[in-house]
C-alpha cells in the first residue's frame, strides 16, 4: 500500500478514524448480514425433508454442498480482485458485487427448490468475489502504511462483519425454521440492499481512493483480454454441464474437482507473482514469507468454516437447543461466535495499541490461533463422547466458539492487515483475493472432510482435526523468526 493511498480520504471522523471507515463498517455489516443470514439455514433447507418444507437431500451431501459453496465464493475474490485492478477500480467492484449478491438472495427466497438455490448460489459467488477482497482493500487506503491505528481499524472493520454475523441467524433462522426457508432468504436479500444504500451514501468518504484501477488494461487490449477471459471461463462451464449431462461427472464429482481447484489455484498464483518481472526483490521475499502464513491460514479455515457444516448438524441431532426452560432453533447456535467477537474484539484492538511495537509478531499470531482452533476440537471431541443419542448441553458450544473466536481474533483481523502490506504494488487487490483464497483451500478441503463426519464417529473427527491443527502451531511457533526475516520490515 502506498504511502500516498489514504491523503485523499477524511482522516478523522468515527472513533478516531478515517470517516470512511463508517461506511465500509456499515456496507459490510449488511453483506455479512446477508452471507450469514443465508448460510445459517442453507444446510437445513438442503437436507431436512419434504414435509418440513425442505429439499430432503443426503445429509453428507448437503455438507459437502455448503462447503464446496464457500470455497468457491473466497476463490471467485481472485477474479474480482483482477478485475478491480485491472478494469473497474475497488470502488465500483464494491458496488457491483452487492447488487449480483442482492439478486442471488432473491433466487433463493423465490419457491423453485434446487433451480433457485443453484440459481441463488452462482449469483453470490459472482457478487462476493467482487465485493468482498475489495472492500478489504478500501479499509487498508485509509490509512498509510506506519499508520498505527491499522490493526485497530481493521478489528473495528471486523467488528462490523461481526454484528452482521450475529444478526443473521437470529432474523434469517427464525424466519426460515419457523415460518417459512424462502422468508428467510428473502430477508437475506433486503439486508444486501440496505448495505447498498449505506455504500451509496457514505461513498464520497472513502475519497479518490481506488476510484479508478491501479493498474488498468490499455484501452486497445481491454476488450481482446476480457473476451479471452470470459470464452475460456464460458467453455470451462460448458464442459463441466456437458460432462455431467452424460453421466461421467456426478455431483460429488463436481464438488470433488472444485476442491481440486481450490488447492491448485494458490498454488498457481504464488508462482505468478513470485516469478513476476513486476514484483521486486523485497516484494518477492515478503511473498514468500507470506506462504507459511497463508499455509496457516488454510488450516485454521478448514476447522473454523464447518460452523456452517459439521458443527450445524452437531447442534441439530446431538445438541439439546433449550436453556432456562426456553427453546430455540438451531440455526441460533451460529450467533455465538460473533456474540465473542462483539465482546472480546475491543479487547484485542486495545491490546494491540497498548502493546504497540512490543506486540507478537504477525507469525506467532497465527501459531497461536491455530493451537486454539485446534483446541476448540478436542472441546467438541470431549462433548461428543458417550450415546449419540443424548443431547449434550449447548453450553459445550459456547465454551467451543469462546476458544475459536480468541483465535479468530489473533488470525482473521491481522491477516487481512498484514496481507496489505506484503502485497506487490502491482498486485494489491489480487493478493487480498489471494488472502480469501486461504479459506477457499479450507473450504474446498472441508467439502472432502466432511463427508467421513457422522454422530457415531464424532469423537474420532473431532479429535483428529484438532491433533492436526495443534501439530501445525508448533511448527509455525518453531519458524517465526525466519518467517519474521522474510517479511523485511513488515511487522
Amino acid at each position: 500500500m502506498s504511502a500516498t493511498s489514504a491523503v485523499s480520504t477524511p482522516q478523522r471522523g468515527f472513533f478516531g478514524h478515517p470517516r470512511g471507515l463508517s461506511t465500509l463498517f456499515f456496507t459490510e455489516l449488511w453483506e455479512r448480514f446477508s452471507y450469514y443470514g443465508m448460510k445459517a439455514i442453507l444446510a437445513y433447507y438442503l437436507y431436512r425433508s419434504a414435509d418440513e418444507g425442505a429439499l430432503g437431500l443426503d445429509k453428507s451431501f448437503a455438507l459437502s454442498l455448503v462447503a464446496i459453496y464457500g470455497a468457491s465464493v473466497y476463490m471467485s475474490g481472485v477474479g474480482g480482485g483482477w478485475l478491480a485492478d485491472r478494469v473497474l477500480g475497488a470502488q465500483r467492484a464494491v458496488f457491483y458485487g452487492g447488487v449480483l449478491i442482492m439478486f442471488g438472495h432473491v433466487a433463493l427466497a423465490l419457491p423453485i427448490g434446487l433451480a433457485g438455490v443453484y440459481t441463488g448460489l452462482v449469483l453470490i459467488v459472482l457478487g462476493t468475489g467482487l465485493l468482498k477482497p475489495n472492500i478489504s482493500t478500501l479499509v487498508g487506503g485509509l490509512y498509510r502504511q506506519d499508520d498505527p491505528r491499522r490493526d485497530s481499524g481493521f478489528t473495528i472493520f471486523y467488528m462490523g462483519i461481526n454484528l452482521g454475523s450475529f444478526l443473521a441467524p437470529l432474523v434469517c433462522g427464525f424466519l426460515g425454521e419457523t415460518y417459512d426457508w424462502h422468508l428467510g432468504f428473502g430477508a437475506a436479500a433486503v439486508g444486501m440492499a440496505l448495505g447498498l444504500v449505506v455504500y451509496l451514501v457514505g461513498r464520497r468518504g472513502l475519497g479518490d481512493w481506488a476510484s479508478v484501477p491501479p493498474n488498468p488494461l490499455p484501452a486497445e487490449e481491454r476488450g481482446r483480454v476480457i473476451g479471452r477471459i470470459a470464452a475460456v471461463a464460458l467453455g470451462a462451464v460448458a464442459v463441466v454441464a456437458l460432462l455431467v449431462v452424460l453421466g461421467v461427472l456426478g455431483a460429488e464429482g463436481v464438488i470433488n474437482l472444485i476442491s481440486l481447484v481450490s488447492v491448485l489455484l494458490p498454488i498457481g498464483y504464488f508462482t505468478v507473482m513470485i516469478r513476476s518481472k513486476r514484483t521486486t526483490e523485497v516484494e518477492r521475499s515478503r511473498v514468500i514469507a507470506y506462504v507459511p502464513l497463508f499455509i496457516a491460514a488454510a488450516m485454521f479455515w478448514l476447522l473454523f468454516e464447518q460452523s456452517a457444516t459439521v458443527i450445524a448438524a452437531f447442534a441439530d441431532t446431538r445438541v439439546d437447543n433449550s436453556f432456562l426452560g426456553l427453546s430455540f432453533p438451531p440455526s441460533f447456535i451460529q450467533s455465538i461466535n460473533p456474540v465473542m467477537i462483539i465482546a472480546v474484539a475491543p479487547l484485542f484492538a486495545l491490546l494491540w495499541v497498548k502493546l504497540g511495537r512490543r506486540q507478537p509478531a504477525t507469525p506467532r499470531k497465527f501459531a497461536y490461533a491455530l493451537l486454539l482452533v485446534g483446541l476448540s476440537f478436542l472441546l467438541m471431541m470431549v462433548a461428543s463422547q458417550g450415546d449419540p443419542a443424548v443431547r449434550v448441553s449447548f453450553l459445550w458450544l459456547v465454551l467451543m466458539y469462546l476458544v475459536m473466536t480468541c483465535g479468530e481474533l489473533l488470525l482473521s483481523p491481522v491477516g487481512l492487515s498484514v496481507t496489505t502490506k506484503l502485497a506487490p504494488r502491482a498486485f494489491a487487490s489480487q493478493t487480498m483475493g489471494l488472502w480469501f483464497l486461504a479459506t477457499a483451500a479450507g473450504s474446498g478441503v472441508g467439502a472432502i472432510v466432511v463427508r467421513f463426519y457422522s454422530d457415531e464417529n464424532a469423537v474420532a473427527y473431532f479429535g483428529v482435526l484438532g491433533a492436526v491443527a495443534i501439530g501445525l502451531g508448533v511448527a509455525l511457533v518453531v519458524g517465526t523468526k525466519a518467517i519474521h526475516r522474510l517479511m523485511r520490515g513488515v511487522d
